[in-house]
Parts: structure tokens; sequence; C-alpha cells
């Protein structure tokens, strides 16, 4: 039982950092209220990414999808591509919970700013790619945090190695 212990340390996963991102984003569009919550749609304008040996450009067009579901909790559903320096195209599909104090919360909703560390931003990014140099990112799990100011989401992703 001791052998297969200590053979299963591979089985905890560590972190290696993936990519910052730095995501801006315009002014959000009220849906409305729906019977799961209420519905916002955040336009993505650009941006820039940084990798270990590569950075990209977040192209504009993508968007957030929101669920408000209460006054303490967002649903986070972003989807938008990158374009490398090397000109690889990557897609990406964010999907994140933040929550916070109702009051913070709301201040977030108006686009006014707020303490990140009084936010608890979490998600679970997927990347798809044609790219060789980078296809082995089809085949990976990531995770990561995140920060929202008034005009920008910054990101930080790590693989889980």
């Amino acid at each position: 039982m001791r052998a297969m212990l200590q053979r299963m340390d591979f089985l905890q996963p560590t972190l290696k950092l993936f990519a910052d991102i730095d995501v801006q984003v315009d002014t959000p569009q009220e849906v409305g209220e729906s019977p799961r919550g209420r519905r916002r749609l955040i336009p993505i304008l650009g941006g820039q990414a940084k990798g270990d040996g590569w950075t990209a450009r977040v192209l504009p067009g993508g968007a957030d999808f929101q669920l408000i579901v209460s006054n303490t909790l967002a649903e986070l559903d972003a989807r938008y591509v990158l374009e490398t320096d090397a000109g690889d195209l990557i897609y990406v599909q964010n999907r994140a919970i933040r929550s916070g104090p109702p009051e913070l919360m709301a201040r977030l909703a108006r686009g006014e700013p707020v303490d990140p560390s009084a936010i608890y931003f979490r998600c679970s990014p997927s990347f798809e790619t044609a790219s060789r140099a980078l296809g082995w990112i089809n085949e990976r799990m990531f995770v990561g945090a995140g920060m929202r100011h008034p005009d920008r989401v910054v990101l930080r992703f790590f693989e889980l190695a």
C-alpha cells in the first residue's frame, strides 16, 4: 500500500503559469430580468495576452455573456479570439463566477471601481487552436483568476500540470 501511495504523488496537480490577459470591454448591454436572473452582454473591444514565449492580441468582436444570479453572484461566459504575434488564432471560452458583498457587486455592475481583493473571481478557461506550435493547449485543462475594472478585465490563467 505504501508503494502505491508513493506512486500516486503524480495525482496532485500543480499550477503552471500559462498567460496574463488584459481584455478591454465596452459598456454592458442590459438584456433584462429573465426567470434565471438578469442577463447582460459585455462586448469585448480588444486587449493583449502574454504567455511563456508568446504574445497575442485579443481580437475585437467577442463578448462576455453574464447571468446575474443574485445580488452576490454572477455567472460569466466570455468567448473571444486571440491572435498570436506568429499569426496563430486561439479560440477562448472562459467560464467564471464572480461573487462578493451585495454593495460591491452593485458597484461593479454600475461600472465603478472596486478593490479586486474584496471580490471572488475564479474561472475555468478552455482553448482551441489549429496551430501546430500551440496544439498542446487543446489537450489540457486550465484555471484562473480575474479582476474587473471599469473598462477592462485582467486575467491570469494557469495550466493544470
